[in-house]
């Protein structure tokens, strides 16, 4: 095949078995795509995305004082002209930037003591110089100090919740332990896990663990709310000589009928007294509708009080929420006329009744408990009062100033436990809490799978824009430090914000990054192909990733969902060796940070020339065939299935 290339002068032949569908992508995309959002420089004021510089900005401003009479807030940005170009900047040793300038509101603000209502008493408007922000050339590099330097992505795990065990290292028996993990983009890490004895017990960043139901209770949960959270409740009616359980087939299944169970309307004679009920007796029952079955004393030992059972005429608790009911205990109820008691059934529960036990270990009884627990733990010394117990929990995993999960990190969240909710969403939920555990007990009980942590759906790409954001937001917060002690200690009626602000924590964290991170490089000058690897190249290395010395061999390993996405071969012999990988030719990076790659779709057993981009969780539903399978040669195997075009690599 030939195709012409460039003004009737060259033809370009390919002598591949397997005919080209798409061009070439530019290779350099992933490094100017993000860079550009992350400035954003073309971009009207009023039309920005709330990410890159503008959401940092948005995320840390308004910055008030303590007492709250008066706050600075962010209005605008804009990004001045470089001083030199690039081949000047080269020549004189320094750096292509361009300067920041912000534009600042200071607000103060009239207190009423009395009704604390709060009215404008005077804004200062104000464009305060911020530094320089390293601009990257049309090749996708910085000139940083006169050396031309590349950012190279980095490949991270990804946040979300995930679901692991220890693959029976820990105990001697080799039993399995479960936990689950709640990684947030920024903020405190949420572990839960199983001990050997199945009591579920949590971690809040990787601190000393303690009962979970502490944490849950700390939710403002009671232990009648967990057990009805997680367990089906049954009412038992006392009829007369008999208990009568209301129809639900999936619990009578194994219990014997108290009594005979006739049919209303014939009188026929459904189930005799004495006997188990099996699936097509309680069909039978269905289909004579019998709302409700006699069932034997017996089948009450053993089960578990959904709530208290009090005497209704003394009030006196016979027996306590979650209370296994004994012969005594029966004996009592009946002894005092009780009509109707709630029970749990463990037994037919997905989660097991692991949560039941652990509520039985946990001595915490309150939330009010629960909460000044917690802070004891977590900030031992602190003397503990309600109220700051309450404000420090509220701001560990609800508050969006301390806890972030991200877009990616609410997605990951909404795909494992089946949620829909939106990617704005930035911090956990109480629900979210309540049914990451639910999956944990139902995983221990049997149900569901673990996560792959080396699956490229469990790891995505930080790309330059998204690490310079890192570190330009930690030097503003650092900033708003010293803007709030100034704030405090001078007659803030006098200032105006540039004496307020003092852009060098911003200005010496970029400075750091671009200057000695381990992920800003010396750009690889070989020949030109060497220059555009390096610019593709991920690295699982650097700050919040992995280091040569705790990677193990399954991180470095070639996984499956690498196919089309990252090269197999090309990675560094000696101790860097899977650490460090190159994206494919035709693979590209997605709005979360996800690697896709391009596939064409087949139908009726024929390959179209229709291309769609997946990730590594979207193919999960497809079959993959090879880049050179026949047309024909395996229709019939699947309904709906794809193919790739041959990965490769530079």
């Amino acid at each position: 095949m030939a195709f012409q290339v460039a003004n009737n002068l060259r033809f370009r032949r390919n002598f591949g078995r397997i005919k080209k569908i798409i061009d070439l992508p530019y290779l350099i995309e992933i490094q100017k795509n993000s860079y550009d959002l992350f400035l954003q420089k073309d971009v009207p004021a009023d039309q920005r995305q709330n990410g890159g510089l503008h959401g940092v900005f948005r995320s840390v401003f308004p910055i008030k004082d303590f007492n709250e009479t008066a706050s600075l807030e962010f209005v605008s940005y804009k990004l001045g002209e470089p001083k030199y170009d690039v081949e000047e900047c080269h020549q004189r040793g320094m750096t292509f930037a361009a300067p920041l300038k912000v534009t600042v509101q200071l607000i103060l603000w009239d207190v009423d003591p009395q009704s604390g209502s709060r009215s404008i008493k005077n804004v200062k408007e104000q464009e305060v110089y911020f530094g320089e922000v390293p601009l990257m050339t049309k090749n996708g590099t910085f000139m940083i100090n006169g050396t031309e330097r590349v950012i190279v992505s980095q490949l991270h795990r990804s946040p979300g919740a995930f679901f692991e065990h220890d693959k029976g290292k820990t105990h001697a028996s080799g039993k399995l332990l479960y936990s689950a993990r709640v990684i947030p983009y920024r903020g405190s890490w949420l572990d839960f896990e199983f001990d050997p004895r199945d009591i579920l017990y949590v971690r809040i960043d990787r601190r000393r663990k303690f009962h979970a139901t502490a944490l849950l209770r700390a939710l403002g949960m009671t232990t009648e709310d967990l057990l009805n959270y997680y367990y089906k409740t049954d009412t038992i009616v006392f009829d007369g000589r008999k208990p009568m359980l209301g129809f639900n087939p999936e619990q009578l299944i194994g219990i014997k009928a108290g009594s005979d169970v006739r049919d209303p309307k014939s009188d026929e004679l459904i189930v005799k007294e004495g006997k188990k009920l099996t699936r097509p007796l309680i069909r039978q029952m269905e289909q004579a509708r019998i709302k409700h079955v006699p069932i034997a004393w017996e089948d009450l030992l053993g089960r578990v009080s959904a709530r208290d059972i009090v005497d209704p005429r003394s009030s006196q608790v016979l027996v306590e929420c979650n209370q296994e009911i004994t012969q005594e205990r029966l004996d009592l109820i009946r002894e005092k006329g009780i009509t109707e008691i709630q029970l749990l059934f463990i037994e037919e529960s997905r989660v097991g009744p692991f949560l039941r036990n652990t509520l039985l270990q946990d001595r915490i009884r309150s939330p009010q408990e629960a909460l000044v627990e917690i802070y004891r733990r977590l900030r031992p010394g602190d003397p503990p009062t309600l109220e700051s117990a309450t404000t420090f929990f509220n701001n560990l995993f609800f508050n969006a100033d301390r806890y972030d999960l991200s877009k990616v990190g609410r997605l990951k969240l909404n795909h494992r436990l089946k949620v829909n909710m939106p990617l704005e969403q930035g911090t956990l939920r109480k629900e979210d809490i309540l049914e990451v555990v639910r999956y944990l007990m139902e995983l221990r009980n049997g149900i569901g799978s673990v996560d792959d942590i080396d699956h490229l759906g469990n790891r995505r790409v930080r790309p330059v824009g998204e690490l310079v954001e890192n570190h330009f937001r930690v030097g503003l917060v650092r900033m708003e430090r010293a803007i709030k002690e100034k704030m405090s200690l001078q007659d803030i009626e006098t200032l105006m914000p540039q004496e307020l602000i003092n852009y060098k924590p911003v200005s010496a964290a970029l400075k750091e990054f671009f200057g000695s991170s381990q992920l800003s490089q010396f750009m690889d000058q070989t020949n030109p192909l060497s220059e555009i690897t390096h610019k593709r190249r991920l690295s699982a290395l650097g700050p919040g990733g992995l280091t040569r010395e705790r990677a193990g061999f399954e991180v470095r390993d070639v996984h499956p969902t690498h196919y089309g996405r990252v090269c197999p071969i090309e990675t560094p012999e000696g101790p860097n060796i899977g650490l460090i990988a190159s994206l494919t030719t035709y693979a590209r990076v997605n709005e979360f940070g996800f690697i896709e790659t391009p596939y064409r779709e087949v139908e009726s057993g024929r390959v179209t020339d229709r291309i769609r981009y997946l990730s590594a969780l979207e193919e999960e539903d497809h079959v993959i065939a090879q880049a050179n399978a026949e047309n024909s040669s395996w229709a019939g195997r699947t309904r709906s299935t794809s193919w790739t075009s041959r990965p490769t690599s530079w």
